[in-house]
């Protein structure tokens, strides 16, 4: 985990509310269709909704989480779909208490 990336992608308050909406996403998020929150997590199409900001923006951000580790990503046909990746933030939480 490079600590510098997660902390970069934590910097941003849009980018810590998708985190906080996809930690419950049954709460915050109708619904879905093709798949569970669960086993895929949340179509992108529903966290830019939400989020009330551009497709590229809320892509934009979404690439950061994941290459910080902090969110997985599945792609099922044209949707991509994202979840927390918990044992980063598992790893996370190891971090601060042992190293800063």
């Amino acid at each position: 985990m490079d600590q510098l990336e997660v902390f970069k992608a934590l910097s941003n308050k849009t980018r810590l509310q998708i985190l906080q909406w996809l930690k419950e996403p049954e709460k915050y998020f109708p619904e879905q269709e093709h798949a569970d929150f669960e086993s895929v997590g949340v179509c992108v199409g529903q966290i830019q909704q939400k989020a009330g900001l551009t497709q590229s923006t809320v892509s934009e951000y979404l690439s950061m989480l994941q290459k910080s580790g902090l969110l997985e990503s599945t792609r099922l046909g044209q949707w991509t779909y994202y979840k927390r990746n918990e044992a980063a933030f598992a790893r996370l939480s190891d971090i601060i208490q042992s190293e800063i």
